[in-house]
């Protein structure tokens, strides 16, 4: 228990969702500005048992948990099914989501609706870094996957791991 919870006080928690295969700079921007923001930030790892990704979870959460240690206040772990059903179970009041463009928006601003009038869990939009504005994780296994240099869009544990995964046959 820490201080503010046993004098009463409720910590203020986020949660921030994605498949990190693998987590990027851009994820870590945001993950980074939502943890100056609240108190405890946990980071959903989604199990997709129909797509089969480059790193399993528990390489992604260990990735994940490296690259965000120096946090200090960043929790990693998997879930699968509903994203309210995993905020409801911790009692986390807020998603916070990057958009990279007007096309995530779309989809988000959706989700975002679903997700308030299924359990009222609201969802902060961040507008991602314009560095990172055209990143993904999905461009990023494809560029690596063709010999291109990823080194800049990744921490470096991040790429050392992926350059590792890609030379196995």
């Amino acid at each position: 228990m820490t201080a503010p919870e046993s004098e009463g006080t409720t910590l203020r928690r986020a949660v921030c969702p994605g498949s990190f295969d693998p987590i990027t700079n851009g994820h870590l921007d945001i993950i980074g500005r939502a943890a100056k923001l609240y108190d405890v930030v946990h980071v959903a790892v989604m199990i997709n048992q129909s797509k089969k990704g480059l790193f399993t979870v528990d390489e992604r959460i260990e990735l994940i948990r490296e690259v965000t240690a120096d946090l200090g206040n960043v929790e990693v772990e998997a879930f699968h099914g509903l994203l309210v059903d995993f905020c409801r179970q911790r009692d986390i009041p807020a998603i916070v989501k990057g958009l990279r463009a007007v096309s995530d928006f779309d989809y988000e601003l959706q989700m975002a609706q679903m997700n308030i009038g299924l359990t009222g869990v609201e969802t902060l939009f961040v507008p991602t870094n314009p560095t990172y504005s055209f990143l993904s994780s999905s461009l990023v296994k494809e560029v690596a996957t063709w010999g291109g240099d990823v080194s800049h869009l990744l921490p470096p544990a991040v790429h050392t791991a992926l350059v590792e995964r890609l030379r196995r046959p």
